[in-house]
C-alpha cells in the first residue's frame, strides 16, 4: 500500500502527466447497507475504491482497493454500472463503479494511514459527509435513478 504521504506528492505530477487517469469504486451491500469509507486525507464518506495503476486491470485494481480498504474479497463477478467523467474535480479523470453481488469481509479492517473508518449504513441514513457523487451513485442502483455522466 502506498503512503498518504507518497500519494499527496505524487498525484499533483500524475494529473499533470497523464492525459488520462482511471479509478475504480465498488458498491458492497449486505443486510446491514452499503459499505463507505471515510479516508485520511479528504473529508466525507465514499465508496471504496481508488486509482488504476499502469499495468493493471481495472479486476485487479478493484479486488486490490476493497481489500486495502474495507478487507473484502469478491466471490464473484463483480456488475459494471457504469462509467462517469470526474472532471469536475480532476480534469481527465474517469471512475468505473462496480456492483459487488457477491462478496466476503475476513473481519472489520483495521484504520490505517489511508482509512480512517469503515462502516456499513442504511440507504436510509447514510452518514453527514456522504460525498454527492457517492449518494447519485446509490440512487441510482438502489432507487432506479437515472445516470449522470459525471461523478
Amino acid at each position: 500500500m502506498r503512503s498518504v504521504l507518497t500519494s499527496a506528492l505524487v498525484r499533483p505530477f500524475l494529473r499533470l502527466s497523464r492525459g488520462l487517469t482511471l479509478g475504480v469504486r465498488g458498491v458492497v451491500a449486505g443486510p446491514d447497507g452499503v459499505l463507505l469509507v471515510r479516508h485520511s486525507y479528504v473529508a466525507g464518506w465514499y465508496l471504496p475504491g481508488g486509482g488504476v495503476e499502469r499495468g493493471e486491470t481495472v479486476r485487479a485494481a478493484l479486488d486490490r482497493e476493497l481489500a486495502e480498504e474495507a478487507n473484502v474479497s469478491l466471490l464473484g463477478e463483480p456488475r459494471l454500472h457504469g462509467l462517469f467523467s470526474n472532471n469536475k474535480r480532476f480534469p481527465g479523470d474517469h471512475v468505473l463503479v462496480f456492483v459487488a453481488d457477491r462478496w466476503h469481509q475476513d473481519g472489520a479492517p483495521k484504520p490505517n494511514a489511508e482509512i480512517r473508518e469503515t462502516g456499513f449504513f442504511a440507504l436510509t441514513d447514510l452518514p453527514e459527509g456522504t460525498s454527492p457523487g457517492t449518494r447519485r451513485r446509490l440512487a441510482e442502483i438502489f432507487e432506479g435513478a437515472a445516470p449522470a455522466e459525471d461523478w
